[in-house]
């Protein structure tokens, strides 16, 4: 599956779990929050405001979340998770002796991942760019942001099954 740099592979489970925040955020969180300011404003001097100052600091959190996940939603690829062809592609599972450690990790989205306990590696980290491609067997290296230069040898590719 070609993937460019603003297209992010989801799951129909995760496009609609996403899809839901959003709207939640944009409704019930936005009413919510706007509520707590105003509570907070009328408790007077808003320069030593604790509560105030606080839930602005929510509110701009909330507001970039909504404009992530707008953003994610409007360039998602929805579908199934590829079926493993022992390539390493955004939605498969990926099994690798990385710097001599034996890992296991999704490529994709962390928003794909949901509730699972596994490591998410985007397409564009450092790891995911050395290995997309890769099949079982192969080896490479990539180097890190602070210059260590990491060997990592692909062990098994898998299907992704939500899990």
């Amino acid at each position: 599956m070609a993937q460019d740099a603003t297209v992010t592979w989801l799951t129909q489970e995760a496009f609609d779990r996403l899809n839901a925040e959003l709207e939640h955020l944009s409704t019930t969180g936005r009413d919510e929050i706007a509520k707590r300011i105003e509570a907070a404003r009328e408790e007077g001097d808003l320069k030593e405001n604790g509560g105030y100052h606080a839930a602005k600091d929510e509110q701009g959190k909330q507001e970039a979340r909504i404009r992530q996940l707008t953003e994610l939603l409007r360039h998602a690829e929805v579908g199934e998770a590829p079926t493993s062809s022992g390539v390493v592609e955004s939605g498969t599972v990926i099994t690798a002796v990385v710097a001599g450690d034996e890992e296991r990790f999704l490529i994709g989205s962390r928003e794909i991942a949901g509730d699972s306990e596994l490591d998410v590696f985007s397409e564009q980290s450092p790891l995911g760019a050395a290995i997309l491609g890769l099949k079982v067997g192969d080896s490479t290296s990539y180097t890190t942001p602070n210059g260590r230069e990491i060997a990592v040898e692909i062990t098994g590719v898998d299907t992704w099954s939500g899990q």
